[in-house]
């Protein structure tokens, strides 16, 4: 893999085994995660995705796989909080302080909040209780201009997120209005994650669920959606962002080890580890096998 797509893919898959549309048991979703960090192509995982109801649960699951021992190296958390979010952010306190370097039960650390919010009053009282130990990243709808919720996670210190997909096909945002998105936050200089859709690395119709019978429909590429945010970074206008969201095939991109080239535009190599560090973060999948073997089935060189 050329250096400017491992930089472009470090960390990319944040691990959401236990939501739709694999919906895993949380045994089976911890096994798999401390499997993932096993694997060879484990410079692509990220951070594992979990409801905080569900942290005693995964205490229990994952006490047997959890690294030990001053010096290991922890599985980092992102926690998605319910409707009290003052309750859940002690509960992850809590988490973390059972789950130190020395604990008996294994080294875990909660180092990002999830939230779904859709006003700037909801993003305010959040950040307020927030401590500064959460990476908070702030669920916003996008169907509209985010101009003004975009400007209060920036306000916060936080961080944004914009849902790509789900298991049906009106679950998929508008091309413009993900160009629009990501405009705004690169105006706004403010990182993002994605969730959601993004099991594959190509534009293309695909199957939406697991079932025998599934329904189908046109997925984002999660490659497009980071070329895309790349080009943004750069100070790309809507025309370009657009296109390489819609791109259809992997032939469309060009990586090298000095940067990737997209329509007759270049990105290097330090600019896209830039655009990774602080502005487009990662996107959460209940696969990560599945956006990987599909960049393998690709073979780009």
């Amino acid at each position: 893999m050329k250096e400017s797509l491992e930089i472009l893919l470090a960390g990319v898959v944040d691990y959401a085994g236990l939501f739709p549309p694999a919906a895993l048991e949380m045994g089976a979703a911890v096994e798999s995660y401390a499997e993932y960090l096993r694997d060879p192509d484990r410079r692509m995982l990220g951070r594992f995705v979990v409801p905080v109801v569900r942290l005693r649960e995964f205490d229990e699951a994952a006490a047997a796989l959890l690294p030990r021992g001053e010096g290991s190296e922890p599985w980092h958390l992102s926690a998605l909080p319910g409707p009290d979010i003052a309750a859940d952010i002690d509960l992850a306190l809590k988490f973390n302080c059972r789950h130190w370097s020395g604990s008996e039960i294994g080294h875990a650390v909660i180092d990002a909040f999830e939230m779904k919010v859709s006003t700037v009053a909801e993003i305010a009282a959040a950040a307020a209780i927030m401590p500064r130990q959460f990476s908070a990243y702030f669920e916003i709808p996008i169907i509209s201009d985010p101009t003004e919720l975009v400007a209060a996670i920036k306000r916060v210190g936080a961080c944004a997120k914009m849902r790509t997909g789900g298991v049906t096909a009106n679950a998929f945002p508008a091309v413009a209005d993900v160009a629009r998105f990501m405009i705004t936050c690169r105006d706004s200089r403010l990182a993002f994650k994605l969730t959601a859709g993004l099991h594959h690395p190509i534009r293309a119709e695909y199957r939406l669920t697991y079932a025998d019978d599934p329904p189908r429909g046109v997925m984002f590429g999660y490659l497009n959606m980071f070329v895309a945010a790349a080009l943004a970074w750069t100070g790309a206008d809507e025309t370009l962002i657009r296109s390489a969201l819609v791109a259809a095939s992997a032939d469309d991109f060009h990586f090298t080890n000095e940067a990737l080239e997209f329509g007759g535009h270049r990105v290097a190599t330090d600019v896209i580890r830039d655009a990774r560090e602080n502005f487009v973060i990662s996107f959460g999948s209940c696969s990560f096998r599945e956006p990987v073997d599909d960049l393998h089935a690709l073979s780009i060189p």
